[in-house]
Formats: C-alpha cells, structure tokens, sequence
C-alpha cells in the first residue's frame, strides 16, 4: 500500500523546500548576537573590577566555556572556536600593551582597513560586491558593462565601507579617551546593526544582478 502511494506521486506532489536562512541566521541567529557580546561585557566588568591580569584571565576562561557550549550545542569545532580565538587575542595585545583599552584595538583598526579597501574597489569601478558575485556565478559575467548592476554594487561595497569608517570614527575617539567602557558599549550596540545593514543591501545587490543577467537555467546551476 504504501509502495503503491509513492508510485502515485506526481512531480509537483514534492517535499517543501527548505527554509531559507534569515539575514539574522546567516551571522548566527540571537545566540550569534550572545556569543559576541559575553565576553565583551565580561572584559568591560571585570577591568572596572579588578586587575589586568584577572580581566585577562577571566576573559579568556569565557571565551572557553563559550566554545564549549556551543561545541554542546552542536556547532562544529572550528565554528565554535570563534568564541575563544578572538578574545585570547585581544587578551594577548592587553597583556602585552598593560592597557585595557587595547582588547579593543584590533577590530578599531579593523575596520578602517576595511573601509579603505571596500572604498577603493568602488573609486576603481570594481565593487567588491559584483568580484564576489561575478566568482560566485562562474566568473564569465560582463556585469560592470549593466549600468543597474554596477550602480547596485557601489551602493552594497558603500554599505560596507561608510558603517566601517562611522565605526573607526567612534571607536578611535573612545579609544584616545581611554574610556573602555564606552567601547563595549559602541561595539555591542553598532557591530550587530552594521553586520544586518550590510547583509541586507550585499543580498539586494546579488539578486538585482542575478534577475537582470542570469537566465533561469544559470539560477538553477548556481543555486545547485
């Protein structure tokens, strides 16, 4: 009976597709937003508390025992060990430096190199956005000759650069103020947002691309 049910399956009687990953989930979903923040505002409460030493230490524990839930929680190893990867090195300049507010140095100076080299990948009429899209789609794509499309990539690559240099800018000015706490607060209130923004028009980007020069069979074969 049940042989013969499957055998009355039409083509169009298929399994519902999969749901797509939400922008959220593609950065990891509100447990990604967790992950990111503990240990910031561990680091933040611990060098109001106590000595350098200490904060580092107790940093450092966090971001162990983060990857050791999310190893729990299922993540693969690699993925999960995120969690401690970037604090010890934060910790390491602050142990190295004797100055809290350098946990936070590498990701100010992060994002002023990012928003140098996002800007001039626009400035020489190759987004970065449309390189990645025109690799991801095989690399045969004329795309910067689709005035929609170039025009659609500069704005995904500024998305990218401008919230960058707005987070060099903030950053940079708490960092010269030694104000360590007001740096936990500007990377846990402005990192997740920009991270969404961006997403949002680089996603905008490739599908406006995608609708104006892939034929339908092109959508299959990549999407395959």
């Amino acid at each position: 009976m049940i042989d013969h049910l499957h055998s009355g399956m039409t083509a169009n009687e298929t399994e519902p597709e999969a749901a797509k990953p939400t922008l959220l989930d593609q950065i990891g979903g509100p447990w990604g937003f967790v992950y990111s923040t503990i240990p910031v505002l561990v680091f933040v409460a611990c060098a109001s508390l106590t000595t350098l030493p200490v904060t580092v230490a107790v940093s450092v524990a966090t971001g162990l025992v983060l990857t050791a839930v999310r190893i729990v929680r299922g993540e693969k190893a690699a993925a999960a060990s995120g969690s401690v990867t970037g604090v010890a090195v934060a910790a390491a300049v602050v142990a190295f430096t004797g100055s809290a507010r350098d946990f936070f140095a590498i990701g100010i100076w992060t994002s002023l190199l990012i928003a140098l080299a996002t800007l001039a990948t626009v400035i020489a009429r190759r987004p970065v956005t449309g390189l990645v899209w025109n690799a991801v789609h095989g690399g045969g794509h004329d795309w910067r000759a689709d005035g929609p499309s170039l025009r659609a990539h500069d704005i995904a690559t500024l998305a990218i650069a401008i919230p960058n240099a707005v987070q060099f800018g903030v950053k940079q000015w708490l960092y010269l103020a030694d104000d360590v706490a007001g740096l936990g607060i500007a990377k846990i209130a402005l990192s997740t947002p920009i991270t969404l923004v961006m997403l949002a028009v680089a996603v905008w980007a490739f599908r406006r691309t995608s609708g104006r020069l892939l034929r339908p069979t092109d959508e299959v074969l990549s999407a395959g």
